[in-house]
């Protein structure tokens, strides 16, 4: 997927709905995601990953400001200081709101949110209609460089094997 083409957009918000999980571009590198009220998605990344839910912080990407407190809560002060920096490349950590899904996230009682400035991962979302759930894509001990966070030939031949679809 090479742009905002509405086709495209479309089949990475069935693949995601369908509970396939993505490697998409965020402000700084590609970043994992997947649907964030869907459970299996959840864990698929954990175990993707290697890490357990309870002991890393898990985030989610949101369109805009108007639907956060639908899964974390905000206080005004802090709604203040997100409406300053946000879009952009900061990750803020909030209290979930009960909407977020427990198994899946272990029950956390804290959520990152981010609201990134990369246009084709906020129209991901607004198509969805939903938070995605977010981690970045790591790199590989054995990468020289960012190239493997980066670059979408190099992440599409790494996971196009374990993910549903690169962007």
């Amino acid at each position: 997927e090479k742009n905002n083409n509405p086709k495209d957009l479309e089949r990475i918000v069935q693949t995601l709905e369908d509970g396939g999980i993505i490697i998409y571009p965020t402000d700084t590198m590609y970043a994992i995601g997947c649907h964030a009220l869907k459970e299996r998605p959840i864990e698929r990344i954990c175990q993707l990953k290697g890490i357990d839910p309870r002991k890393h912080h898990l985030s989610i990407i949101c369109y805009d400001l108007s639907n956060i407190s639908e899964y974390a809560k905000i206080d005004n002060a802090t709604f203040k200081l997100m409406k300053r920096n946000l879009p952009g490349a900061f990750t803020f950590i909030l209290n979930t709101s009960s909407k977020m899904p427990d198994r899946a996230l272990e029950k956390r009682k804290s959520v990152g949110v981010r609201i990134p400035a990369n246009p084709i991962a906020r129209a991901i979302v607004e198509r969805l209609g939903c938070p995605l759930v977010t981690s970045s894509v790591k790199r590989h001990p054995n990468d020289d460089g960012d190239e493997y966070t980066t670059d979408p030939e190099l992440i599409e031949e790494r996971y196009s094997n374990v993910v549903d679809l690169v962007v």
